[in-house]
């Protein structure tokens, strides 16, 4: 049995994460309190057709001290069940625009607590939870379609145990470096197909940008390193105990090269024994 514990921001789009989530199957429950989570993860072994995948939501509402809730997932474990904790994640004013459009009020706000205090009030609450996160997402560009798809890139025909999994994504330095990442790689000194009028609205994924990137060697060149860099990594990522490791490849728009070297590590990686995740941040801005 495998249980997603689903956390972060208030306003980073945790109802919409449980939307997708039941659209995968998974049977969800929000703001279970911490102290019945053993306990209801006994009553779902007992009845494991039904309650395979459970993605549990919590957050600052169950108080400020995650030990409980280490302790209870330590319980579960030892009960046999698997779990992974997901942290959506979103920068300040993006947070302060959603409540302002939504008008609703933040949870921590108080008297005499405005709305920026009270958010990072909050950051600072759910520190040591997103520090324990196996997946850390950041919606701060994305909007729900964007997150429906990133969540269904990461969790779609799987049960979230299985094989260690490399997550390659693209991305564009003008929209800020992933920070969820593990690894950062910065191709901005490949050929640029951007300057090619007949490349210029196509991406990465299109043979034609391909070849571009990939001409003159130097590209060819960069993924012996990279592959071979990766190649010794992984395998001790695997040793360490780590689920998952966030390969972010950047060029200045996330259109052009980043997309093509991160669908050639992709490419690389597949048939080996890793699940392997691409999904390309910014090549349709």
């Amino acid at each position: 049995m495998y249980f997603l514990i689903v956390s972060g921001m208030s306003g980073a789009g945790k109802s919409r994460a449980v939307a997708t989530f039941e659209d995968l199957g998974y049977y969800c429950v929000d703001n279970l309190p911490i102290a019945l989570i053993p306990r209801f993860a006994e009553i779902c072994l007992a009845a494991t057709e039904r309650y395979e995948r459970v993605a549990l939501v919590t957050d600052v509402r169950a108080g400020g001290d995650f030990q409980q809730l280490f302790d209870s997932l330590d319980s579960i474990k030892s009960m046999g069940c698997d779990y992974r904790i997901l942290f959506l994640n979103t920068d300040t004013p993006t947070l302060i625009r959603r409540f302002k459009e939504t008008r609703r009020k933040h949870p921590l706000m108080e008297k005499g607590i405005g709305m920026t205090a009270a958010i990072e009030k909050e950051r600072s609450m759910l520190a040591a939870l997103q520090s324990r996160a196996d997946f850390v997402v950041d919606t701060t560009g994305l909007s729900a379609a964007g997150l429906r798809e990133r969540l269904l890139a990461l969790f779609a025909g799987t049960d979230g145990g299985g094989a260690f999994e490399v997550i390659v994504q693209s991305f564009g330095f003008k929209y800020g470096i992933p920070p969820e990442s593990d690894l950062v790689f910065d191709v901005r000194f490949l050929p640029n197909p951007y300057y090619e009028m007949s490349l210029r609205e196509k991406n990465g994924t299109d043979p034609d940008v391909r070849d571009y990137v990939f001409q003159g060697g130097m590209a060819d060149e960069l993924m012996q390193h990279l592959t071979s860099t990766i190649d010794f990594l992984l395998p001790r990522y695997v040793a360490e105990g780590k689920a998952n490791v966030i390969i972010s490849i950047g060029c200045t728009g996330g259109k052009h090269r980043s997309v093509a070297i991160a669908e050639a590590l992709s490419e690389h990686l597949r048939g080996r024994d890793y699940g392997v995740v691409t999904m390309h941040r910014d090549y349709q801005r």
